[in-house]
């Protein structure tokens, strides 16, 4: 366990003193790097004037309002509408409400269930862990919610293909109309998915995944529900990661990069076509969903000057050219012995390892090579996540060049320690 004391740029520091490099950006979300002056400024400058008041019905403050109005200049353009939560798992909840009550509202009430996939990671609240697709969370707090339906991940490195006459991506993302009929198209909600699936191992989808997503959601009336918790604000080399698709969805969620983790927040945006409906349903039956903290200011505050930086700092170009460097260089890995797949788009990889390259076969898990390879590189001055036997990284947006390349050289030494 490490004790943390400190943080400044791409650099950690523990209570030993210790110095290492933040693989994941915290926990995927420091976008523009630990110790930003401007970022307590800005909660210092709105905890003085105003630090909270409820956002509930009847009430708001500038900071939410501005907020919405700089998200609707970034977002995709049918998505101009905005709530406000805490944080990733509170933004799948609402998006699930949200789904729901369009549906009831259109007259379609039967539409209630979700369709998500696995390795998929949206949360671990009750519904949310029922949508996540990782079964590491389930257990212990089963049995899940009803209604919620998993297909499998498009993970082009071990998709098999059960159609071959189309491309994988095509076959993978036709698991979602399979499921569709199968359920049955007058029961289906939303299919919620990552542009990116970040938890599950850094999956990168095939190019045509979800061009045929979103045509399946259109055919049999589903809403597309992009989670973009890990890949918004700038994490891909785009602001949002379905911009590199050509596709919009129907409701984003958001939280993490937001603020660079530096205060909680999260919410979601709904298009434009969700926002009319919501808007002309009878006041008795108007949306009616909230917490404490929807909508607060100082987290507001620290979004919008997050966001400024972002901007002024150019950090979503920086993500793709600096990112770019970074899979090049993670990729030179791929000749080491056990490692299998390098993957990665932006500021966001993984090196998969195997105990068999030809075969894909993974090491057994009483071997701990995933645990072991993280010592590794723990012991040498790198901190990051291991899913598995997966290295994931995602070191924040303002990292110099060096850096990433010490950090390459850091997970290529502890591999070699641990497969050689």
């Amino acid at each position: 366990m490490k004790l943390w004391v400190r943080g400044q740029g791409a650099i950690v520091t523990d209570m030993h003193g210790q110095e290492f490099i933040d693989g994941l950006s915290g926990l995927w979300n420091v976008n523009v790097g630990h110790g930003r002056e401007e970022l307590a400024r800005a909660a210092y400058e709105q905890m003085q004037q105003l630090a909270y008041y409820s956002s509930y019905v009847g009430s708001s403050n500038l900071p939410t309002i501005k907020l919405g109005e700089k998200l609707a200049e970034l977002m995709y353009p049918s998505i101009n509408t905005f709530f406000f939560t805490s944080g990733g798992a509170e933004s799948t909840e609402s998006s699930f409400k949200t789904a729901r009550f369009y549906w009831k509202a259109v007259g379609k009430p039967d539409k209630v269930k979700f369709i998500s996939r696995i390795k998929g990671y949206h949360g671990v609240t009750m519904a949310a862990m029922s949508a996540t697709g990782l079964p590491a969370y389930w257990p212990m707090f089963e049995p899940r919610v009803p209604g919620f339906v998993h297909i499998d991940s498009p993970y082009p490195y071990r998709f098999v293909n059960p159609t071959p006459e189309v491309s994988d991506g095509i076959a993978a993302a036709n698991l979602l109309e399979a499921a569709i009929l199968r359920e049955g198209p007058e029961t289906v909600a939303g299919f919620i998915a990552e542009p990116i699936q970040g938890a599950g191992g850094v999956i990168v989808p095939q190019d045509d995944y979800f061009q045929r997503i979103r045509e399946i959601c259109d055919t049999y009336e589903v809403l597309l529900i992009a989670d973009e918790v890990i890949t918004g604000f700038g994490r891909t080399g785009r602001w949002f990661g379905l911009e590199d698709y050509g596709i919009e969805p129907d409701i984003i969620q958001f939280a993490k990069g937001i603020t660079s983790g530096y205060v909680p927040l999260g919410g979601i945006g709904v298009n434009d076509t969700i926002r009319d409906v919501i808007e002309t349903v009878p006041g008795e039956k108007r949306w009616m969903h909230a917490f404490t903290y929807s909508g607060h200011p100082t987290s507001c505050a620290v979004a919008l000057a997050n966001i400024d930086l972002i901007e002024r700092e150019g950090l979503v170009a920086r993500a793709a050219e600096v990112g770019a460097h970074m899979n090049n260089a993670l990729n030179e890995l791929g000749t080491l012995a056990g490692v299998g797949n390098v993957r990665g788009k932006g500021m966001m990889a993984a090196v998969e390892l195997v105990a068999d390259k030809a075969t894909k076969a993974p090491f057994p898990p009483a071997e701990n090579v995933g645990g072991r390879v993280q010592k590794e590189m723990t012991s040498r001055g790198l901190f990051t996540r291991v899913v598995g036997d997966t290295i994931c990284i995602a070191p924040p947006l303002v990292t110099p060049v060096e850096t990433i390349d010490r950090m390459v050289a850091i997970i290529g030494e502890s591999i070699t320690a641990v497969c050689q």
